[in-house]
């Protein structure tokens, strides 16, 4: 078991507090506050399977019922030992039943859909008693807010019933007092009220003797007497014995309830330890989701890999991420170099993540970190001082280190924080190393903070050993909280009062006062550092281009792969789609040329502009792609051809028509006489037409009669969103031209994603005069009435 004191130290208790609050009962959040880290392998991965389940389970269902649970072991010890349950206390029994019973089917759901693994979830719902028959008796005398019903029992209900019988006719004989110019006179007030749970009416002092009766009570004055009179105090006097008669009936379906209860109270003591273990497990898994944490991979060999871990108790978007990996090869690192920078969080990041992943926690950091169980967790960090004992902050220290120094074994991580401090610095250096080396020396994880420079060559002396430091910009002047492995501290204190404003003639004076291997040892590390920080550089640009490299060529090679798996299939659907097109461009054509030559037939009779018009737009909606690029192409070249001027008479390119310019607005667009209709149109879509010799001809009308009429309704039901959308604009402007003062969309109810685009469409046109939902008859809000101007 991991040391109270360690836990202490590293905060883990505020860990805990964080993850109580996705909690959903006072069971979760009582047994966070007594997780503890475990100590063996196989419980540890066990935790972290249950946690990464619930976790699987909230990305694909969003969340998991668990509502409705209460504390209800005190309630079971009382049934246990013959007490009688209120009813309150019932319906909390009732109802964690009901959400036991909830859960169970919850995962029976998803056990059956089959969509992920949750072994360990359909074992604990494999263990959960079923007690359904004593929820459902419970509920059939007590209501949800806690209330015996009538229907709890036949005395019950006529018992009540003769009550409410009795008290209507204490009230009307009451109400009789009231009335009256007479009762107006006497009364305080024409109201009943109860004293002393009997009727009662208020009666002014004076007239005390008028009703008669029993006095129950007297305003604050004294002036308004609350009586109960003669004529009421037998009825008064039954309700009260019919009273006594229902507390009794109550009092005895309380005892039945009980003692079935009493029947089951061992049941009832699992499923709450059961369902309140569950509610840890997905209090776990909503923290690690709201907190961008991954569950790490566990071992047992010490060797521990955190990539972008973090301070779990900083906030998650200004926390610095850092890389820290040790504990094969090497088995302690000493973080050197001035008391800046953070090493005392990083410390605190290994320690915290390593007690989290033992207690069944995600770890703040990236996905496929590693972490090992300790058996043991050590931790010597922060201000020690102890005024009661009269001890130092290097006495308390060491006091804490002796202590360590008795237990710890090759099983342990042991975190060192500002080692030796507290004292002469050559003392302190000399304790650190000779503290380093018995710790390393017998195999336990080692992770030591110092400032003392006497420790920046250790790593480079003894195997197993390697220094890293905290970065520091002198540039900025400031730590940028990174820590550097392999890469040990150095003194900035030159850099720094250079940048400051410090004479030079000082700072290379207090230069010659530092020795010459000070001076080299300085400049090794300086040196080193650049280097890192190239090779970082070219080590992650390296990285990203082969990562894009990597992916371009896969893409490829699956793209290669695919196109010549498909290519004779692609080719055929090509051919048959181009066959289908061609074919219904063939159909549509000579249905136009049909009507077209039934209008010839009826020339006698006027022809509206607009079917002319719609029968041109047929035509070219029946070319295919090709014929719309040709279209295209020849706009593109009567944008260059003479530039237009009102009168010239024009032809209208997307419909087939000869107009006349009539004017020009502020955009650039052009209002075109086209017959009896004007229209505004863009200069791209005219082309200029010379004009002919003036011809006698003979005006001839034609009528198109519409091969299919345009239908009162337009159903989109199972339609796609964006062909939806495209169907109702057509279908507004084909109702407009066959002059439709009123359709109907039917959309269904749906999700209502639908609904509400086509009624921001039929908000934004112009000759849409309103729209409202249809009748219930009409298929209520499945269907938009449409009304145009």
């Amino acid at each position: 078991m991991i040391a109270q004191r360690a836990l202490k130290t590293l905060e883990f208790d505020k860990v805990r507090e964080q993850v109580a609050k996705y909690a959903t009962c006072s069971l979760g959040q009582e047994g966070l506050e007594k997780l503890a880290p475990a100590t063996t392998l196989e419980e540890v991965q066990s935790l972290l399977e249950e946690m990464d389940e619930g976790l699987s389970i909230l990305r694909i269902k969003g969340s998991v019922p668990m509502g409705g649970i209460f504390d209800i072991r005190p309630h079971a010890r009382r049934a246990q030992i013959g007490g009688i349950l209120s009813p309150k206390e019932l319906m909390e029994i009732s109802s964690t039943i009901r959400a036991s019973r909830i859960f169970r089917e919850f995962i029976e759901v998803i056990e059956a859909d089959n969509e992920i693994e949750i072994p360990l979830f359909i074992a604990k719902k494999e263990e959960l008693p079923i007690l359904t028959g004593l929820q459902h008796e419970i509920n059939s005398c007590i209501d949800d807010n806690a209330k015996v019903m009538d229907s709890a029992s036949q005395a019950l209900r006529g018992i009540r019933t003769q009550l409410r019988t009795q008290e209507g006719r204490v009230r009307d004989r009451l109400a009789s007092l009231t009335r009256g110019s007479a009762a107006a006179k006497m009364l305080s007030d024409s109201i009943i009220t109860l004293r002393n749970d009997r009727f009662v009416i208020p009666v002014k002092a004076e007239y005390r003797s008028h009703y008669g009766g029993v006095i129950h009570d007297q305003s604050a004055s004294g002036q308004t007497l609350y009586i109960e009179p003669d004529a009421v105090v037998q009825a008064n006097n039954e309700i009260q014995n019919l009273k006594v008669k229902e507390k009794a009936e109550i009092d005895r379906i309380l005892l039945e309830l009980s003692s079935k209860v009493q029947e089951v109270a061992h049941s009832l003591f699992v499923l709450v330890q059961i369902l309140a273990a569950i509610d840890v497990v997905l209090a776990k898994a909503k923290y690690g989701q709201a907190n961008k944490c991954t569950m790490p991979i566990m071992n047992d060999r010490g060797y521990m890999k955190l990539t972008k871990a973090r301070h779990p108790l900083l906030d998650a978007e200004t926390a610095v991420a850092n890389d820290i990996e040790f504990g094969d090869d090497i088995t302690t690192i000493v973080v050197t170099g001035p008391n800046t920078g953070g090493k005392t969080v990083s410390l605190k990041t290994i320690g915290l993540c390593t007690l989290m992943a033992q207690a069944g926690l995600p770890i703040p950091a990236l996905d496929g970190s590693e972490l090992s169980v300790f058996t043991q967790l050590f931790a010597d960090i922060g201000d020690e001082q102890s005024i009661e004992q009269s001890l130092s902050t290097f006495s308390s220290h060491m006091v804490n280190i002796v202590e360590i120094l008795k237990q710890f074994d090759d099983r342990s991580l042991v975190l060192f924080d500002e080692l030796g401090a507290g004292t002469d610095p050559q003392e302190g250096a000399a304790l650190a190393i000779s503290i380093l080396d018995e710790v390393h020396g017998r195999g336990a994880r080692v992770m030591a903070t110092t400032h003392y420079p006497e420790l920046k060559a250790y790593g480079y002396n003894r195997p197993g050993v390697i220094n890293a430091s905290m970065e520091f910009n002198v540039d900025t002047l400031s730590p940028t909280y990174r820590l550097l492995i392999g890469v040990p501290g150095r003194s900035n204190a030159f850099e720094i009062s250079k940048r400051l404003g410090l004479p030079e003639h000082i700072i290379e004076a207090s230069k010659a006062f530092t020795g010459t291997e000070t001076h080299e040892v300085e400049s090794m590390i300086a040196s080193l550092e650049t280097s890192r920080l190239e090779a970082e550089k070219d080590a992650e640009e390296t990285a990203r281009l082969l990562e894009e490299a990597n992916e371009l060529r896969a893409d490829l090679d699956a793209q290669m792969a695919e196109y010549e798996a498909k290519k004779e299939t692609l080719e055929n659907k090509a051919k048959e789609k181009a066959r289908k097109i061609v074919e219904e461009a063939k159909r549509e054509a000579e249905e136009v040329i049909d009507e077209l030559h039934k209008m010839q037939h009826r020339a006698n009779k006027a022809v509206k502009e607009h079917e002319i018009i719609d029968a041109r737009k047929r035509l070219e909606g029946a070319a295919p792609a090709q014929e719309n690029r040709i279209l295209k192409k020849q706009r593109q070249q009567n944008a260059r051809a003479k530039q237009l001027r009102v009168g010239d008479e024009v032809k209208v390119l997307s419909y087939g028509q000869r107009g006349t310019l009539i004017d020009r607005d502020k955009t650039g667009d052009w209002v075109v006489q086209i017959g009896i209709l004007k229209m505004k149109l863009p200069e791209d879509d005219l082309q200029y037409i010379k004009p002919e010799k003036t011809k006698d001809t003979v005006s001839v009308s034609t009528v198109r009669n519409r091969s299919q009429a345009v239908k009162l309704e337009l159903d989109l039901r199972g339609e796609r969103y964006e062909d939806a959308m495209h169907r109702t604009e057509k279908y507004l402007d084909d109702a407009l031209l066959s002059n439709y003062h009123q359709v109907s969309i039917i959309h269904g109810k749906g999700t209502g994603a639908l609904r509400e685009g086509i009624q921001q469409l039929l908000k934004r046109h112009p000759r849409v005069k309103g729209y409202h939902f249809g009748s219930a008859s009409e298929g209520g809000y499945g269907v938009t009435i449409v009304e145009f101007k």
